[in-house]
């Protein structure tokens, strides 16, 4: 089957553009990734990622506050952004006849966003809000995402809380924020797509002509983030005065999905052997044989799969009762792992899991705005939009043996093990031990 058709090219300032034009229903995606994400953070400026995507909202060179929310509104659209390990992405989807006024809005706040005291202010007392709401007042609030990688990397771009620790973010400044703009917003450093109901030739001009005039400056030279595996199990506990049960997360170093797409799709369909649906190994195993958990998940990455460059990360979760021992769980896991290594998954299992990925997929893809950040984010980490449109087979392609083969690699002397303890249990009262601010 043919392939969607795609449109690249680059500007003079650098900025680099995928056209996928689809006329099948009347709306535009527009999406703009720069290449910055957690990992970029300098130390003792966590969380300073996340508050600049805030502070991008915040106004630009010629739009006052809450210009942009307006204009996107009054168009019928809707928009978003969002930081992640290697990324920062934006992105607006607004009827075809808006995709001029969406180009305007992501190439003015890319020549020029407005960073002023109050804005910084008031933006990191918004990310200190969230981090409240989404981490420290909740049950297994960054578990495993933000307790997990300090067990398994030893780096500091690795390990660290991407959310940010207040400390840090109160600490930041209008001039930091001047100097991470000026390095990271380069329109260099950044992927443009535009998917859906529009004609490549006039989306050319109108790039042209709204981005084609943001300066150019130097594109940082994006570090190797690169560490070894461990070398034996490495673990840790974390006290958590919210979680009602107690948790556990292993994490695992698995295939460089640039270099070895195939091989990382294999943890793929091994995650869906493990827990995707009540018939999966560990579903079955630890929820209705030996009931030993109440809730168990596996996936590559910590944000999803396929969203950062090397390392990443394969990791099993789960919540069990206070009477089961983590260690019963982990046993567990690895016995399933064990039989999984030695026998692979049956044709029926693997065909079952890759057929739900597949149709996932599809699905995905057919939603215009996970489209238009699916293509910029694979033309941005890989080099290549079009793995989006061919992970499908990819996946469907994937063997026993390669499922079997990712099993086995997924060793106890080379991970990590997190315990996460409801500090309730610990204590015998509700007092509180602590947390990850």
């Amino acid at each position: 089957m043919a392939l969607p058709e795609l449109h690249r090219f680059t500007l003079p300032n650098g900025l680099r553009v995928v056209l996928a034009p689809d006329p099948s229903a009347p709306v535009v995606g527009v999406s703009v990734h720069y290449d910055v994400g957690f990992r970029s953070e300098p130390e003792g400026r966590t969380g300073f990622a996340h508050l600049f995507e805030h502070l991008m909202f915040q106004g630009s060179e010629s739009l006052e506050k809450l210009a942009h929310f307006r204009h996107v509104q009054s168009s019928g659209g809707t928009f978003n952004g969002s930081t992640h390990p290697d990324y920062t992405d934006y992105y607006q989807v607004l009827p075809s006849a808006a995709l001029e006024r969406a180009l305007f809005l992501e190439a003015d706040r890319m020549r020029a966003p407005k960073l002023t005291e109050e804005n910084l202010r008031n933006q990191i007392d918004v990310v200190k809000e969230e981090i409240r709401l989404n981490v420290l007042n909740r049950p297994y609030g960054g578990f495993p995402w933000i307790l997990l990688p300090p067990v398994l990397f030893q780096t500091f771009p690795n390990a660290h809380n991407g959310y940010g620790d207040f400390t840090d973010l109160e600490n930041a400044t209008v001039d930091d924020c001047a100097a991470f703009f000026d390095t990271y917003y380069a329109p260099g450093n950044a992927v443009l797509t535009v998917a859906g109901d529009f004609r490549p030739e006039i989306a050319k001009e109108l790039v042209e002509k709204h981005f084609g005039d943001v300066p150019a400056r130097p594109v940082p030279e994006r570090p190797s983030f690169a560490e070894a595996p461990p070398k034996g199990e490495l673990r840790a506990e974390h006290s958590d005065k919210h979680a009602p049960m107690p948790a556990i997360a292993l994490g695992y170093r698995i295939p460089d999905p640039v270099n070895d797409v195939e091989g990382y799709l294999s943890y793929l369909v091994l995650a869906g052997v493990l827990t995707d649906g009540d018939g999966s190994r560990l579903q079955q195993r630890l929820v209705h044989q030996d009931a030993i958990v109440v809730d168990v998940g596996a996936g590559c990455g910590l944000f999803g799969p396929l969203e950062a460059r090397d390392p990443d990360t394969f990791n099993v979760t789960a919540i069990h009762p206070p009477d089961i021992t983590s260690d019963q769980v982990v046993a567990a896991v690895d016995e399933e792992l064990l039989k999984l290594a030695e026998e692979g998954p049956t044709e029926q299992e693997l065909a079952k899991v890759t057929a739900r990925w597949v149709s996932t997929m599809h699905r995905e893809h057919d939603r215009l705005t996970s489209r238009t950040l699916g293509l910029g984010s694979a033309e941005l980490l890989f080099g290549r939009a079009e793995l989006l449109y061919e992970l499908p087979d990819k996946l469907a392609a994937i063997t026993t043996d390669e499922v079997a083969a990712a099993a086995k690699a997924l060793r106890p002397d080379s991970r990590a093990v997190l315990i996460l303890n409801p500090a309730v249990a610990e204590a015998g009262t509700a007092a509180d031990n602590g947390g990850t601010e």
